[in-house]
């Protein structure tokens, strides 16, 4: 018989063989995890590491300048506090003095008729000042920055000046009045016409909406227009059965912002209406705010004015909540949902 012949594989082919670099199976089947499957959480936790460093500064400037000091300002609301003495526990005490206090519900109609007065006339001239910027002009870029300016300078100190100026008696609103046949007399002196040269004021402002409505302007489809105009649709039927459906977002967004700027009115109401009393001729000017001022600084009754800005942050969650339960009625989005 011949011998056997035993074939001894070289490196090379073993090298070549299929599966040959792998590790060898442990017991049972199972592979052995992989190097690299091992640093991925590790270089996961680096990347989660950096991410945190990057928004430590905003982190601490939240928990420093509005979350402690929310909390604190809970705290107080339950307190008699004076800013001197150290703060003193009286429980429901804050809440019952302001619900019986008659200049706080002044200070709650006033801010009302604020809102509800002021809110829609700055939408709407912003919205009409969209709708001729959005229109092929030339030099439309100055108008633009034009109508934008008021709402940089309109919340300043100067500008709350000037306009108490020209409402005083004998100034330029005052005898351009006159002209027109009305009885003489300024509306800063006047505790019935003093919230209607606030409401002006704020309606200058309508800049910042007006871009955010000329946004959404710029997103309707023209062909929409085209095939409207094609069927006989006039401009007032262009208008409500096209412009105002596709750009209710945009109309959402401005009434709500607008709408939560104008509870927190505050400077331009104290420096209009500082003539004698911090909040305007009989409280003309009283808003909520202003009030929150005057009990919180000038009359040291900080507990009393934390659970008066508590009650604004209520009434504004409140009315926020409202809105958005009213948009799925009014306001139409692009997958046709509500």
């Amino acid at each position: 018989m011949d011998a056997a012949v035993t074939t001894v594989p070289t490196p090379a082919a073993e090298a070549a063989r299929p599966g040959a670099g792998a590790p060898a199976p442990a017991p049972g089947g199972v592979r052995p995890p992989r190097a690299g499957r091992a640093s991925r959480p590790r270089a996961a936790r680096r990347e989660n590491l950096a991410g945190y460093l990057f928004m430590s500064p905003w982190i601490a400037g939240f928990l420093l300048l509005t979350a402690g000091p929310m909390a604190v300002s809970l705290y107080f609301a339950f307190t008699d506090y004076n800013l001197f003495d150290a703060p003193r526990w009286i429980g429901l005490d804050n809440f019952t003095e302001m619900f019986g206090d008659a200049r706080w519900r002044t200070s709650v109609e006033v801010t009302g008729w604020y809102v509800v007065i002021g809110t829609p006339l700055k939408l709407a001239a912003a919205l009409g000042v969209a709708l001729l910027l959005n229109q092929s002009r030339r030099g439309q870029g100055f108008y633009r920055a034009a109508f934008y300016a008021p709402s940089l300078i309109g919340a300043s100190v100067s500008v709350a000046i000037v306009w108490r100026a020209l409402f005083s008696d004998g100034a330029a609103v005052d005898r351009a009045q006159q002209v027109l046949g009305f009885d003489p007399g300024g509306w800063i002196g006047d505790p019935d016409r003093i919230i209607y040269a606030l409401i002006a004021l704020t309606v200058w402002q309508f800049g910042a909406p007006m871009v955010i409505f000329l946004a959404g302007l710029k997103q309707v489809p023209r062909e929409l227009y085209e095939a409207a105009q094609v069927d006989g649709a006039g401009p007032w039927r262009r208008f409500w059965s096209i412009t105002l459906p596709m750009i209710s977002p945009v109309l959402f967004f401005n009434v709500l912002l607008e709408t939560i700027h104008s509870f927190q009115i505050f400077g331009s109401a104290y420096i209009i209406g500082s003539q004698g009393n911090a909040c305007g001729p009989a409280d003309g000017t009283l808003v909520y705010t202003c009030y929150l001022y005057v009990q919180g600084f000038e009359n040291s009754r900080m507990g009393l004015a934390s659970a008066m800005a508590w009650m604004l942050l209520l009434a504004v969650a409140l009315v926020t909540a409202v809105l958005f339960w009213s948009q799925r009625r009014w306001v139409h989005y692009e997958e046709g949902g509500r």
